[in-house]
């Protein structure tokens, strides 16, 4: 397998990572699975690890707790016995539960190199500045809202601003929030996210406006952004940006009765032409209540995707949209290798690539999740 190139967090945090010792590779399966569980059992209720619906089957096996972002997001506050939070994901969703967690809690992503590529496209600098451009421009009454896939320093910003976090799952309901205290959403860093959902919502295509932080004014002028009800970051998920209109017209023609499901991070026209689009949670609810014998296309992550299907056998097909695959190269850095690296140090004493939000970005990143978590 090719080896991703770096996102910029794993730049910036590349000295810090600790590098996987080598008695810890080459290890069999069968070893792994044994020594991972031995370390569970070991650290007993000091212990929860929460494990992302995208992490391959050899991680998430060993979570407490499986979910989106949204869902774990929720578990951090419910085990105030627990001294460690093992986060098999990626870094803004520890940095989360960093915030989220009580002050004897320890949050630790097991390989620090796990980062976000779409996380990255939103730097709070760039953030400032589109800020103080919208309000030169005149554009005032705008509420950020910042998908939970960005850095603590974006999450931060917002809350200072009277914005807010939101998910996947709670993306509409964020959105009518935002809008009953502001005339105009600036939503970032995945542009797809923001626009299917506005538009889910009766906003017309028109009325919304990508900024580009790589452009003066964002490579807009005033009277395009006073129209706009809804500013869209021009960002991207790698992964759900793979998928395509003629993926699904392909599948329609090899699977009659097909349905479709799609993540809201893919393109508009993917939606479109899909019969549904939801969160990774509704995926499988959706997927799991539907009658004996369906098919389903899903398009997001393989990981979720081949689990599913296993799942879900013989009962009702599951494919993946891309016959190829589309794998989260960051979440895949996770290994049960550095899972049993992460418990057995903390069996010693040691506490490898904890995750510590600064103080001072700590009180407005709390405030904007706190709001996420109060909006259904």
């Amino acid at each position: 397998m090719l080896l991703p190139v770096l996102t910029a967090y794993e730049k910036e945090h590349i000295a810090e990572r600790q590098p996987l010792p080598d008695r810890y590779l080459g290890l069999s399966d069968e070893e792994l699975d044994a020594r991972i569980a031995s370390a569970k059992r070991a650290l007993g209720r000091r212990l929860v690890i929460l494990g992302h619906h995208y992490q391959r089957d050899e991680v998430i096996k060993f979570a407490d707790y499986t979910g989106d972002s949204f869902k774990l997001a929720r578990q951090v506050g419910k085990h105030p016995d627990a001294e460690f939070i093992v986060f098999c994901g990626v870094h803004f969703m520890a940095e989360s539960a960093d915030v989220l967690s009580a002050d004897h809690q320890q949050v630790i992503l097991p390989d620090l190199a796990a980062g976000c590529s779409m996380a990255d496209m939103a730097d709070v600098d760039q953030l400032e500045m589109c800020w103080s451009d919208l309000e030169r421009m005149g554009i005032a009454r705008v509420i950020p809202v910042t998908y939970i896939n960005s850095a603590a320093a974006v999450k931060a910003f917002c809350g200072e601003r009277g914005g807010v976090v939101c998910t996947s799952s709670n993306a509409a309901a964020t959105l009518r929030w935002a809008w009953e205290r502001g005339e105009r959403i600036l939503f970032l860093p995945d542009q797809h996210l923001g626009r299917n959902t506005a538009y889910g919502m009766g906003v017309d295509l028109h009325r919304m406006v990508v900024w580009d932080p790589g452009e003066v004014w964002g490579g807009l002028d005033a009277a395009a952004v006073e129209q706009a009800r809804i500013i869209l970051w021009k960002g991207h998920c790698s992964v759900h940006t793979r998928f395509s209109v003629r993926q699904i017209e392909n599948i329609r023609r090899q699977h009659s009765g097909v349905r479709v499901i799609v993540h809201p991070e893919v393109p508009w026209d993917v939606v479109q032409a899909a019969d549904e689009s939801g969160s990774t949670e509704h995926i499988i609810k959706r997927v799991a209540e539907s009658p004996v014998g369906s098919i389903w296309a899903v398009g997001t992550e393989i990981h979720l995707v081949s689990r599913l299907a296993r799942q879900m056998e013989p009962d009702r097909i599951v494919l993946s949209l891309d016959q190829f695959g589309c794998l989260c190269s960051t979440m895949f850095r996770v290994s049960p290798n550095h899972l049993l690296w992460t418990l057995e140090g903390l069996i010693a004493g040691h506490v490898h690539n904890r995750i510590a939000v600064s103080d001072d970005r700590k009180h407005w990143t709390k405030v904007a999740l706190d709001r996420m978590l109060t909006i259904q």
